[in-house]
């Protein structure tokens, strides 16, 4: 009987191990998943903070193409903008 209650006694203790063995598993596997999640966040940000300086410096390149154009062109791009609102007006008209 004293044996009975000796393994009794043993058993809360070995799941009570467990328990703490799994915790200590489980919070080391969130800190692993946090750490990897807070990476790929960093990298995507920085390859969208390079995606928007590309696309900053193509405007501004394109802005400055077209104010050269129209220096250069002063009549072709007022003839091709009175073009352009006269179809515009004729399309919201309807």
């Amino acid at each position: 009987m004293a044996e009975e209650k000796s393994n009794e006694s043993s058993a809360p203790s070995s799941a009570q191990n467990k328990l703490e063995s799994s915790k200590t598993h489980a919070r080391r596997a969130a800190e692993d998943l946090k750490s990897a999640a807070t990476t790929m966040a960093e990298d995507y940000r920085d390859k969208a903070t390079q995606a928007w300086d590309d696309a900053k410096v193509r405007v501004r390149t394109l802005q400055e193409d077209g104010e050269d154009y129209v220096r250069e062109n002063p009549m072709k791009a007022v003839v091709t903008a009175l073009g352009i609102g006269f179809v515009l007006g004729l399309i919201f008209r309807r």
